[in-house]
This record gives structure tokens, C-alpha cells and sequence, in this order.
């Protein structure tokens, strides 16, 4: 028979869940203390599911289920919590904890399908279900445990209606797991809207979140709606929430608390039930301690919060991401020999993945057609940080970037002098096509340079280029995010 304990000081909660799950039949032992968890022998009491009140007046939840899951690893644990302490409920899942739930139990049939979910799902079942859900928004789960724990934590918050803040350095991959965070929720079948808090300034970002009014402003000739109204039964993710002005922090404050707006030039008030995950490269905390980030705000966004490792820090997991960025480009046959995966591993990726897929399309776009074989002398780094590279060709040859384009170019002026050079029948619409087609290449050719000069920093690669990150990712054939 199902064995359940449950530990609760209050003592018609423990009576209310004994009759409710005794009812269907599961064996219930209730303990009002932790006191009375101690007196339990567990070597001859095994217990299939647990639910763990938070607060106990002679213990700490998180020690008892510490105690339990030492005792019987396989036992399932619901930590039972109220509102202000679901950040130590997030902390309990870390330590094995499957899931919580909030006090006071408002859906009892909530309750019962959160137990009855616990005692019949597949633990491997469950894992494959998380992988499915990485591998639909592109996200590599790898080897790395720290990166493993986290997806875990990420999976089991996502059903969770609470704000997540996910902190790393610039290319970890902060929007993909909002993503998974997203796709894992109730509202996947929403809208995922994302913003870039750094990349408008602090009027447009307004009206952006908030939408405006006709003739809020110049050139506001009608009404626009917000993303707040947009995805209100979705997910708003808001990267580098670190940029965002103190006027900007103050109104994301008032919606965190009210979950109400008004557009810009507007005096109607609305309401939104939208998700909010936030990110920054930045430490937020660090920011609050400066005065840069106000602190009433930042614990609004850290009710749950999820550090993402930089791939210096999960280098095993390097291989799986490269194989990854080749799938990128079918038809194209490149292998990589032992020494330049290991080159790859040993070097410390200061932009992280998406420099790693950076460097994944410059060896594309260099390689000939035809099966090449990447050597470590082939790589665009010989040191830590060296940018020196040699073009890829199935008989490895080495030249630079600039030497490879010149041959190009060259080639391509010789075609078009030809074609200046016939009197009669001339196909102008492929020539303006190899126009296009060399206009492509230049400017694909330069960002990547200006992105290894920039070690995979986009924001400041286009600057330099005189263009924006959206411009950048479109010549990059990137998909830019409309919605």
C-alpha cells in the first residue's frame, strides 16, 4: 500500500490531509513536530511520499527533509509553504524536495492531482520530458551537473505563476532557458514576448511595456497596446533589466504589486496576468548595495532565482554544443580532430556559448565544399585569446579572413568584367543576384571579424559597425524575435 507522511505542527491540516488521502486509500502517518519525525523509524517505515510543512516551532522543514532524503532517497516530498516563504521552497527543491505548494490548500482538487501526479509519474519519464522541452527551444542540457540541477529547478518552477530573475555573463544562454521556462508553464500556448531593457531608450521603453495613447506624444497618430496587455496570459521576459531607468523600475514596480497599468497619456487603468522573467549579466544584488537598481524591485523580480554556469565552467559539455551548431548547416561535412576539440575546451570562451556559435559559423562560411577536417591550426585561437585564424579547406590551406575575401572579391570582379565585356544577352538579374550575394558575404565576413575582436559581445560589435543588434542579427541570418 502508498505510504504518505505528513509533517505539520497544525494539527487539523494533519487531520484534514490524513482523511483526504486515507480516503483513497493510501497509508497516512502524521507528525505534529519535529520531535515526532525523529521518533520514526525509517529503516522499517518506508514512505513513498512526504509532505513537509516549511515552519515547524521545534524545526526547520529543510533540515527534516534533508534527514529524509538521506534516510529514503526515493521518497517524494511536497514542501507545504506560504507566500513569503516560497524562495526557501525553491531552495527545498534544490535539495531534492519534487515540488511545493502554497498554504492555505485554496484547490483541494489542485492538491489532489499534485500528490496523485507525484505518486504515479516516471522519474524517467519526467527527465525525458525536460530533454524534449530543451531540445524544442535549443537549449543543451549537456553533462554538467551544475547546468543539470539547474534545468531540474528551472522545470519544476515553471508550473509555479511566481516572477523568476536569471542571472550570467553575456552568451550563457539567458533567453533560451526563459524559453524553456515558458514552454515548461501552463502558458505555453501563450504568447513569449521578449524586450531588450538596454536597447531602447527609457520613452520608448515606456511605451513599449505599457503601450500609449493617440497623441500621447509626437508622432503617436493612435492608440498602441503594451506588451503588459499584449501577453497577459503569457510570459514577458525582460533581458538586461539592469539597463532599465529608475523611472522605468518604479512603474515595473507598481505592476508587480498591483498588476495594474495605465498606457502613456492614458488615465484608463488595466489589468495584466502576465508572467515575468527577468535577466541581466550584471549582479543585481551588487547593483542594489550601489543605489543603480532599486531594492524594492529587485526582490519583486528574485522571488526565484537561477544562475546560469558560463561554458568555462562546463567545458565537458563543449563537444555537445559544437555538434549542436553544425546541425545548423545541413549538407556540409566538417569533423574536428581530437586536438582541436581539446584546443576548444581548453580555451576560456569570454563570450560564452554564443561566441562558440560564432566561432561555429565562421568555420562554416571559411570551409570549402566537400568533407573538411578541423585541426587545432584551423581554429580561430591559438591562445586563450588570440584571434588568429587560417581559412578551412579541404586541403588546408592557410590563409587569413581578409586574404580569403580578397580572393573573393577578385573572383567575383573577374565574373562581372566578363559580363561587362559581352555585347549581347546579358542576364542582368543574375548579375544584380551576385551583387546581392557578395554583399551578403562582405558584410557577414566583417561582423564576424568585429565580433572575435569584440569576443562575442554583439552590443559592441555594432557599435563599432555603426549598426544595430537587430541589424546584426538579420545580416547573421539570426532570427530576430517580432512577437
Amino acid at each position: 500500500m502508498t505510504s504518505i507522511l505528513i509533517i505539520d505542527d497544525e494539527v487539523e491540516v494533519g487531520n484534514f490531509l490524513s482523511h483526504l488521502f486515507m480516503s483513497k486509500g493510501y497509508n497516512v502517518t502524521v507528525v505534529n513536530s519535529g520531535k515526532e519525525f525523529n521518533e520514526i523509524d525509517f529503516s522499517h517505515q518506508p514512505f513513498h511520499a512526504a509532505m513537509i510543512d516549511l515552519k515547524l516551532p521545534d524545526a526547520n522543514g529543510l533540515v527534516l527533509l534533508k534527514h529524509l532524503k538521506r534516510r529514503q532517497p526515493h521518497c517524494k516530498v511536497i514542501i507545504m509553504t506560504g507566500y513569503s516563504t516560497i524562495k526557501t521552497a525553491v531552495e527545498a527543491m534544490k535539495l531534492g524536495a519534487s515540488d511545493y505548494i502554497e498554504k492555505p490548500f485554496d484547490d483541494i482538487d489542485l492538491l489532489e492531482a499534485q500528490v496523485d501526479d507525484l505518486l504515479i509519474s516516471n522519474v524517467t519519464s519526467n527527465e525525458q520530458r525536460i530533454l524534449d522541452l530543451a531540445i524544442n527551444v535549443g537549449l543543451i542540457v549537456g553533462q554538467n551537473e551544475t547546468m543539470r540541477q539547474l534545468i531540474q529547478t528551472a522545470y519544476k518552477v515553471a508550473g509555479k505563476n511566481v516572477n523568476v530573475l536569471i542571472e550570467g555573463e553575456t552568451g550563457t544562454g539567458k533567453e533560451v532557458l526563459a524559453r524553456f521556462i515558458h514552454q515548461a508553464s501552463q502558458r505555453s500556448y501563450e504568447s513569449f514576448i521578449g524586450v531588450n531593457c538596454g536597447a531602447l531608450s527609457e520613452s520608448l521603453l515606456e511605451s513599449e511595456l505599457f503601450g500609449h495613447e493617440k497623441g500621447a506624444f509626437t508622432g503617436a497618430t493612435q492608440m498602441r497596446k503594451g506588451l503588459f496587455e499584449i501577453a497577459s496570459k503569457g510570459t514577458l521576459f525582460l533581458d538586461e533589466i539592469a539597463e532599465a531607468s529608475t523611472s522605468i523600475q518604479v512603474k515595473l514596480l507598481r505592476v508587480l504589486e498591483t498588476r495594474e497599468f495605465m498606457r502613456v497619456g492614458g488615465e484608463r487603468i488595466f489589468r495584466t496576468n502576465t508572467r515575468l522573467l527577468a535577466a541581466t549579466n550584471e549582479d543585481l544584488q551588487e547593483a542594489v548595495q550601489q543605489k543603480k537598481f532599486r531594492e524594492d524591485l529587485f526582490y519583486r523580480l528574485n522571488v526565484v532565482h537561477l544562475q546560469i554556469p558560463p561554458l568555462r565552467e562546463r567545458k565537458e559539455d563543449i563537444p555537445l554544443l559544437m555538434e549542436h551548431f553544425l546541425k545548423r548547416y545541413p549538407g556540409i561535412e566538417i569533423t574536428f580532430s581530437d586536438d582541436a576539440v581539446k584546443t576548444m575546451q581548453s580555451y576560456e570562451w569570454p563570450g560564452n556559448i554564443r561566441e562558440l556559435s560564432n566561432c561555429i559559423t565562421r568555420i562554416v562560411t571559411l570551409a570549402d565544399s566537400g568533407h573538411v577536417k578541423i585541426t587545432a591550426d584551423h581554429l580561430p585561437f591559438t591562445g586563450q585569446r588570440s584571434v588568429t585564424s587560417k581559412k578551412l579547406t579541404a586541403s588546408s590551406r592557410s590563409e587569413t579572413l581578409g586574404e580569403g575575401m580578397d580572393e573573393h572579391i577578385e573572383k567575383w570582379m573577374d565574373e562581372a568584367l566578363c559580363f561587362y565585356s559581352q555585347k549581347e544577352d546579358i542576364d542582368l538579374e543574375e548579375v544584380l543576384a551576385q551583387v546581392k550575394q557578395l554583399e551578403s558575404q562582405l558584410g557577414k565576413a566583417l561582423i564576424l571579424q568585429t565580433l572575435e575582436a569584440t569576443h562575442g559581445n554583439r552590443k559592441e560589435a555594432a557599435k563599432r559597425l555603426q549598426i544595430s543588434t537587430r541589424k546584426l542579427r538579420y545580416l547573421l541570418n539570426e532570427k530576430v524575435n517580432t512577437e
